[in-house]
């Protein structure tokens, strides 16, 4: 991860989707951001928990999963550095989805009844939130057409093409490389190819 603070990494996805003032940036600033880094593979969240927190992606990539009756996994969206995969917890009380490290990854971890408070005192930063939430929905609705209707070459195109952007969109491409350490497995969990 680059030499920053864990609010600046939030501050400039929220400052790349939404029109942050000066003011609203020194409030980001001041949040509570509690780091905590997590190996591959590992259940931050799992479906049916009631977490008291939110967490902002520092570092790697995530993944929110489903699982199948008979134990498959489908990956329904990738998170990298910036994003916070679990903001409608602040209003779920009860998750219906798993978050998991897809690699290694260091995570901020934001309390609810902080970010609620930011929320009302703070307008453009609650839009500023909800409009990270509706463009993560707007995400997973092209995810769930790109796995229902296009075939295997189109949906590996459309997921490398949509994580370039989003990483661009954050300064996590330096010189025209990025850093995509997905593995095969989770390529085909996301495309709902076989491995």
């Amino acid at each position: 991860m680059s030499p920053t603070s864990s609010s600046d990494v939030l501050i400039r996805k929220l400052q790349s989707i939404s029109d942050l003032r000066e003011g609203d940036i020194d409030v980001l600033k001041d949040i509570q951001i509690q780091e905590k880094d997590f190996l591959a593979n590992y259940d931050l969240v799992r479906e049916g928990d009631r977490p008291v927190n939110s967490f902002v992606v520092l570092d790697g990539l995530l993944g929110s999963t489903k699982l199948t009756g008979d134990g498959k996994r489908q990956i329904t969206s990738f998170f990298v550095a910036g994003d916070i995969p679990d903001l409608h917890g602040l209003h779920l009380s009860v998750m219906d989805c798993n978050f998991t490290t897809l690699t290694a990854a260091r995570l901020g971890f934001m309390r609810h009844d902080a970010l609620r408070a930011i929320c009302e005192q703070h307008p453009r930063i609650a839009t500023a939130f909800w409009r990270s939430t509706l463009i993560d929905a707007a995400i997973y609705r092209e995810w769930v057409t790109n796995v229902g209707r296009r075939e295997a070459y189109t949906r590996m195109a459309h997921i490398l093409c949509e994580l370039i952007f989003r990483l661009r969109s954050v300064g996590r491409i330096q010189d025209h490389v990025a850093d995509l350490p997905i593995t095969q497995a989770a390529l085909g969990d996301a495309l709902g190819l076989s491995t």
